[in-house]
């Protein structure tokens, strides 16, 4: 498994701090999170290969296939992000 340090985060965040993390990068305000909107919110965590890591994550918590990351779809980013080293409280 790899892991990630993330170089943003002065404490480890409860599941539901990371989902209102994430949800803070959604610039059209729509409740839903694209690749691009990812990638940024990766980068500005200090995650490595953030392009490669918003499609990976994309791939993995878009269950309707629509590229876009929705709130039933969230729990899913959370537990991939999980699978990158972040800590979560």
């Amino acid at each position: 498994m790899y892991t990630f340090e993330t170089k943003n985060l002065e404490k480890p965040l409860s599941e539901e701090e990371l989902k209102c993390l994430m949800k803070k990068y959604d610039k059209t305000g729509d409740g839903k999170l694209d690749r691009q909107e990812l990638k940024v919110a990766f980068k500005d965590l200090g995650i490595w290969f953030c392009g490669l890591r918003a499609y990976q994550a994309i791939c993995q918590a878009d269950k309707n296939k629509d590229g876009l990351i929705v709130n039933d779809e969230m729990d899913v980013l959370v537990e991939f992000a999980i699978k990158w080293g972040f800590t979560l409280a």
